[in-house]
């Protein structure tokens, strides 16, 4: 996904249509004093993201990183109440 182009929310109000179109391209982030509030995306965009955080992976298919990242997971000291339970 390409970089957001930050635009201040006076200006996309102003032009909304020339943000609309370009946000089906770009994220379009909308700013309040600098600072990005919302982000605009097209809708495929937007059902993409969803499809992704539901998709379930087998191991196998995990980028090797996140296969490092996940085996190196410690449990915070919280989780041990847990212990009992799984041993």
């Amino acid at each position: 996904m390409a970089e957001p182009l930050a635009v201040p929310a006076a200006e996309v109000q102003r032009r909304f249509a020339l943000y609309q179109d370009k946000a089906l391209t770009q994220p379009v982030a909308v700013t309040s004093r600098g600072r990005p509030r919302v982000v605009m995306i097209s809708v495929e965009e937007y059902e993409r993201l969803r499809r992704r955080d539901r998709q379930a992976m087998k191991v196998e298919e995990l980028p090797p990183d996140l296969v490092e990242v996940i085996a190196a997971a410690q449990p915070s000291e919280e989780s041990r109440r847990f212990d009992d339970e799984v041993a």
